[in-house]
């Protein structure tokens, strides 16, 4: 069994590749599950030295894996390039905090020494998605494997040029042979893997649907799984904003990625004083936005993923536009090649359109006029999602008050929404199960041993 993959800027195709079937992959795995068991032996700061020879090896192939990004997926490679870094130095995060952050903790109890230790569970399975191919599987594997698991790495077949140059990066570090394996497979042989005894646990980034899907196999078989899923993230803008500095953040928080993220902003609430500016600002900002060759540096904005993404992008805007929303700038699909959509923003936006809905996976803001704080935060937290979320406002007393209010797994204050590898990252809701990065997303697949002592009695 064979797929293709397309250039989303071109629409030609740039390979072909064997998919990996049900017995190679149980194979593969079974020789995962050998290397855990010296993998788990070494001390962290030894595992970390190797996190430490990852992050150099980023760096020096980061021209190369950019473009394997913006050839795959249509990301512009000036993000590419930031995306790569990103995974250099979240590894040496890692590398100088996870002794730390994986250190025994003391407890007294009722014995003469309680301690609580966190042990490495064996071999997990991480699925993921295409849209930042590097980060995600990085933002999984640094943690899990530092804590002395091993990984298998199931990426998208949209991406498989990038899921096999990032075994190739730890290959090139030094790693021990299968402490990170890649397998080219289908939904079969995964389903196999969660059911069987090779692995124990699972990592997914991806939609709503697909996470429940897993979720109920996990749980099935006894599995740990961490979910991030999709988003509809709100970006508030208060009354005491400034509303350039906001507007312009709003450009970038939509549109990073081709507006195609689970951490875009996609509810753009503003407050009825300042919409009329914000929405000036913010529709001529986009408007200016260079749309073209996501290999050229100059690119803001690339194609969207393929003609599907391209599709459903479309119909979400022209769902709006029937039920009353306006265009102020964008509104449709390029005409060129590839799957192209020009950056839109949405006004006078009514509850049931789609792009309120439906998480938007691609450039285009509704925006959405509130008469105050307690209208901005009721619509803000009615939605399925609860992933992230950012507050605009010159008052940090004030922001801080709202964003306790906020259903949400991050939420952020005068900044666009961001993963950091020194913070927890994840949402509740629909948005998710569990968390990622930081001392928190580090201990998920660990066993959280309670070793008691106490005097021996007659």
């Amino acid at each position: 069994m064979k797929f293709q993959t397309i250039n989303p800027a071109t629409e030609e195709v740039i390979a072909e590749y064997e998919i990996m079937l049900k017995d190679k992959v149980l194979e593969s795995a079974k020789k995962s599950k050998a290397a855990f068991q010296e993998w788990k032996r070494l001390d962290v700061f030894e595992r970390a030295d190797y996190f430490r020879k990852i992050a150099q090896v980023l760096r020096n192939n980061k021209e190369r894996y950019a473009k394997l990004m913006t050839l795959e997926m249509g990301k512009p490679i000036k993000q590419a390039l930031t995306e790569i870094e990103k995974c250099a130095w979240g590894s040496e995060v890692y590398a100088d905090n996870a002794t730390k952050w994986l250190e025994e903790e003391i407890v007294q109890a009722d014995g003469k020494k309680h301690l609580v230790a966190f042990e490495p569970l064996g071999t997990i399975l991480s699925i993921m998605p295409w849209n930042f191919p590097f980060w995600q599987a990085f933002r999984f594997g640094i943690p899990t494997l530092i804590a002395g698991n091993v990984s298998i790495l199931k990426h998208s077949n949209v991406v498989p040029q990038c899921a096999l140059a990032i075994e190739e990066s730890f290959r090139e570090a030094g790693f021990p042979e299968n402490v990170f394996k890649t397998v080219i497979t289908n939904h079969e042989a995964v389903a196999e893997l969660v059911k069987s005894d090779l692995i124990q646990g699972v990592s997914l980034t991806g939609s709503t649907s697909t996470g429940v899907r897993v979720a109920e196999l996990a749980g099935a078989n006894l599995k740990k799984v961490v979910l991030e899923l999709g988003g509809s993230d709100p970006f508030i803008i208060l009354d005491d904003a400034d509303i350039e500095i906001a507007a312009k953040n709003a450009v970038s928080a939509r549109n990073i990625n081709s507006g195609q993220s689970c951490i875009a902003a996609k509810r753009f609430i503003v407050m009825k004083n300042v919409a009329d500016e914000f929405s000036k600002i913010f529709a001529e900002a986009t408007n200016a936005l260079i749309v073209d060759d996501p290999m050229d540096m100059k690119t803001d904005v690339g194609p969207l993923v393929n003609k599907d993404g391209l599709m459903q992008i479309e119909a979400q805007v022209n769902d709006a536009v029937m039920k009353g929303a306006a265009i102020l700038t964008g509104g449709k699909r390029l005409d060129r090649k590839g799957y192209f959509f020009k950056p839109t923003v949405l006004s006078n936006i009514k509850s049931n359109m789609k792009v309120v809905t439906e998480e938007v996976f691609g450039p285009v803001a509704p925006i959405i006029i509130v008469n105050d704080e307690e209208e901005a935060i009721k619509i803000a937290n009615n939605t399925e999602y609860g992933l992230g979320a950012s507050i605009w406002t010159s008052n940090d007393s004030k922001g801080l008050e709202i964003a306790k209010r906020i259903e949400a797994g991050d939420v952020f204050i005068n900044s666009v929404v961001k993963s950091d590898p020194r913070m927890p990252f994840g949402g509740i809701k629909k948005s998710g199960i569990g968390r990622e990065l930081s001392k928190y997303g580090l201990r998920e697949f660990v066993n959280i041993k309670g070793i008691n002592v106490y005097e021996m009695k007659r």
